[in-house]
């Protein structure tokens, strides 16, 4: 594999793909990002804008687009996939026979599939018949936006292969964005997956009018539900305590930027989960994945009581107001 300079094809030119695809271009790889739409590839392209996400931001030059699978894969060393976690088994699918046998699949979704309870890396493996040395998780607090203002930022890149995830960060480490590297794929994933869950929480309460003290105390049983679950299915506990776990957690549960924590507030709001899909109009990993998230922690026999209240809150089985009285009237028990 060619490794001057890496090659990435980024799939698809959303709001973390485009990020995701400046960064890599700032760091020095050569970038093609794949658009469904022309005129977004186009833009990209002449412009050196991407319309829909960034109107405002100058992407740099060196990064182009394509509506072509075929070409935007051609000679990639990593394939950066970046789209929503429930839609990543029928786009891969399609994609999967122009990916090169040696390509690192890189995977920046933060879900989990609904129907198999399955993380994206599994998922990936699946479908594009890669081993598991050749799938690579990117994940930690990254606001897409700050990104894209160049501002700093980190993240976890996790793979069994300690060498693909050393020329992953390589092809990605900027003046802003620093890149560490881990071997525990599941405990990156599972930081990303639960905290979108855990952010609808707090933006809930954000919604109803509570203070920094319920956040903060959502924040932290949040984070010892997703580490329960973790360590359950083989994580490392020392990961959730990372970027991938409670820095992902901070920014996501805290910025006004999150999109699953906007969700929340307007459902604590008064607004109905169709009213807040509406508003919100970019995917909200957090409202897919709920229910697949709680589903695992049943099939392993871990307790994760905000999970559950969310998820029965997403499936109209409690309101607002019993959901807000549940987190508080559970019993008292040693912190753990």
């Amino acid at each position: 594999m060619s490794q001057h300079p890496a090659r990435a094809a980024v799939f698809s030119a959303g709001s973390w793909g485009t990020a995701a695809a400046k960064i890599l271009a700032d760091a020095g790889t050569a970038v093609v990002a794949h658009a469904r739409r022309s005129e977004i590839a186009d833009a990209i392209n002449t412009r050196h804008r991407n319309p829909d996400y960034f109107p405002d931001v100058e992407l740099p030059s060196s990064l182009t687009a394509t509506t072509d699978p075929a070409a935007a894969l051609d000679g990639a060393d990593f394939l950066v996939l970046s789209i929503p976690a429930q839609s990543l088994r029928a786009s891969l699918a399609a994609w999967t026979r122009h990916i090169g046998p040696d390509t690192v699949i890189v995977s920046l979704m933060k879900g989990i599939e609904r129907d198999t309870g399955k993380r994206a890396s599994e998922v990936i493996a699946e479908v594009a018949g890669a081993s598991a040395d050749r799938v690579a998780v990117l994940s930690g607090p990254n606001l897409a936006r700050e990104i894209m203002a160049g501002q700093p930022a980190a993240a976890t890149v996790a793979c069994l292969d300690a060498d693909a995830a050393r020329r992953f960060q390589a092809a990605c480490h900027t003046a802003y964005f620093r890149p560490y590297t881990s071997t525990d794929v599941i405990g990156c994933e599972l930081g990303g997956a639960v905290k979108n869950v855990i952010a609808l929480a707090t933006g809930i309460a954000h919604g109803m009018g509570m203070g920094h003290n319920a956040a903060a105390m959502l924040i932290t049983r949040g984070l010892a539900e997703t580490t329960r679950l973790a360590t359950a299915l083989g994580a490392h506990p020392a990961t959730l305590a990372g970027l991938s776990g409670l820095g992902d957690l901070v920014a996501t549960c805290t910025s006004p930027l999150s999109r699953n924590r906007t969700f929340g507030t307007h459902l604590g709001q008064g607004m109905t989960v169709d009213e807040a899909t509406a508003a919100t109009r970019q995917t909200t990993e957090g409202v897919k994945s709920a229910e697949a998230i709680l589903e695992l922690a049943r099939a392993h026999d871990v307790e994760m009581p905000i999970t559950e209240i969310i998820a029965a809150l997403l499936h109209d089985k409690i309101s607002i107001e019993q959901a807000a009285a549940a987190l508080m009237q559970r019993p008292p028990k040693p912190e753990r």
